[in-house]
């Protein structure tokens, strides 16, 4: 079922926030631009996205295991609460960027 959502992956050319986390935090407050050709915007929400449809998936299978009866109902819970909680953020993170998409199109030049 989830399956159609494959697409999204081609955002991301990398994992992870390893790399963005030990940029930010050897800079120690200094506003230099110094950019990691790895890492942009796009990449970091791309690996957002594919994490999100990874605990979908799971979720899914873990669900259908239940029905089986090869997975425990704890399981299950925990798995399908895990992929509620990562698509509840990714909404969020729309949401987030279309207002602000939209501001900047309010804005007068």
């Amino acid at each position: 079922m989830i399956d159609n959502i494959t697409k999204v992956s081609s955002l991301s050319s990398t994992r992870g926030l390893e790399s963005l986390v030990e940029s930010g935090s050897s800079t120690q407050g200094t506003a230099t631009s110094v950019e990691n050709p790895g890492m942009n915007f796009a990449s970091v929400l791309g690996s957002m996205a594919t994490d999100s449809v990874n605990s979908l998936k799971h979720a899914e299978a873990k669900s259908f295991e239940g029905i089986q009866g090869k997975a425990d109902t704890r399981e299950v819970v925990d798995a399908v609460l895990q992929a509620q909680q990562s698509l509840n953020t990714a909404i969020a993170f729309r949401d987030k960027i279309v207002n602000a998409y939209l501001e900047i199109t309010k804005m007068s030049i």
